[in-house]
């Protein structure tokens, strides 16, 4: 069965190639409220977000109450496992989480981009391990007919100061003239190493920066002359992929741009848990409208199915792309397909909840699982994380994608169609 599922892919990826414009040796780019593809029609994006693989956070490991940001995560799995079977565990994490049967189970469903998000410490140097990972996703979007777009998920010195960032609970890059630098850096890193790439659709410069709280409103001025400065360094080495510029507040707030200062750029927004009307969205479009530039929605979803279709039925209607947040999670139906928690995740969940730090390791010892507990239910997770071993959540897919193929109709707990 599972053969002949992934032939099933297989060929399906096959017809995207010969189908999509990813592969035809053009880049994609925008023209006044559009973005087109690289045969210059119009691209309405239809993406899904890879959180979760790079950039890890905590409630999609059911964590809540415990380790949110990726260093809390690794410092807790290395109490768990011990240094060197930590950094084995998040070597071969990285390598299962995404594959390319995730890849052409993306594609065969409809969808058209992927949009990726990316720690700065993995892409430290032209050989980092990052680029090895994401060079083989966008190799593989290439064949399965995928745009990717690259998301600065967590920038040096954290742009929100909070879990997502995995910053210094402060968004320190907004401040720090050595964080900005490192930033700008590190796009000149990935422009370099991209540039000729025509599968890769953008660069989506900061997610989420600066958080709606009471007194960061004063950071407000200085996000779109730190995104003037990442964009000009890109801009010398790259002429031809989209910038794609999201807003303050959590990428809610256009207030905090003037007229666009490049010509191929896309700004984005996100949404979620809001209503489904008009009045949502008209900001935005009044952006749009303005400005004579296309908006793009980079994350929404964690809800209901039917709030999903609603929403992306609204987006739709006002011919607005979209990529919904996340592909792939811990136990859930709100994304394309999830995994199940690993015999004993309960005494891990348990354990991760309680008060932290040295001070506090004589009151957890114990209550600390037995090691065997542990070892198992990690290895299973490596396990339980591979494609081959999630469940499709059709309800959820079909809410945006309802054309997508009868191979999506699963059993609840088969783990595939």
């Amino acid at each position: 069965m599972i053969a002949m599922i992934r032939t099933c892919l297989f060929v399906t990826s096959l017809l995207c190639v010969a189908a999509t414009t990813a592969a035809s040796g053009q880049y994609a780019h925008t023209r006044g409220t559009e973005v087109l593809d690289g045969k210059d029609e119009p691209l309405q994006l239809k993406g899904t977000n890879l959180g979760n693989w790079l950039v890890p956070e905590g409630y999609m490991w059911s964590f809540d109450g415990g380790p949110q940001s990726p260093k809390e995560i690794q410092s807790y799995v290395t109490e768990l496992l011990g240094p060197t079977r930590a950094d084995q565990f998040w070597h071969t994490y990285r390598e299962r989480y995404i594959s390319q049967d995730d890849i052409r189970f993306i594609r065969a469903q409809g969808y058209n981009s992927i949009r990726v998000p990316l720690h700065w410490q993995l892409f430290q140097s032209d050989d980092a391990e990052g680029f090895r990972l994401l060079d083989r996703v966008v190799q593989w979007s290439h064949e399965a007919g995928l745009y990717v777009i690259l998301d600065l998920h967590a920038a040096p010195g954290g742009q929100t100061g909070t879990n997502i960032d995995d910053g210094h609970g402060y968004p320190w890059l907004l401040r720090d003239p050595g964080a900005q630098q490192q930033t700008i850096d590190l796009w000149l890193r990935l422009a370099r190493h991209y540039r000729k790439s025509t599968t890769v659709l953008g660069y989506d410069l900061l997610n989420e920066p600066i958080p709606n709280y009471p007194g960061y409103e004063v950071l407000h001025p200085e996000l779109e002359p730190l995104y003037k400065r990442i964009a000009a360094a890109i801009r010398t080495v790259d002429r031809h992929h989209i910038l794609i510029l999201g807003g303050a507040e959590w990428d809610g707030d256009f207030s905090v741009f003037g007229p666009p200062f490049d010509s191929n750029t896309i700004y984005q927004l996100h949404k979620y848990w809001t209503g489904v009307n008009q009045t949502t969205l008209q900001p935005f479009i009044d952006y749009r409208t303005k400005y004579h530039v296309p908006i793009w929605l980079g994350e929404s979803g964690e809800n209901t199915d039917t709030w999903v279709m609603h929403f992306r039925e609204l987006l739709d209607q006002n011919a607005i792309g979209w990529a919904f947040w996340p592909y792939k999670k811990m136990q859930a139906t709100s994304a394309p397909v999830s995994f199940a928690p690993p015999a004993g995740w309960d005494q891990i969940v348990a354990y991760a909840k309680l008060s932290r730090g040295d001070g506090n390791v004589k009151q957890r010892i114990q209550q600390r699982p037995p090691q065997p507990v542990i070892d198992a239910a990690f290895a299973t997770l490596l396990n339980n994380i591979e494609f081959h071993h999630c469940t499709v959540n059709a309800g959820y897919i079909h809410a945006l994608l309802p054309e997508a193929p009868a191979l999506l109709e699963a059993s609840p707990g088969t783990g595939h169609p």
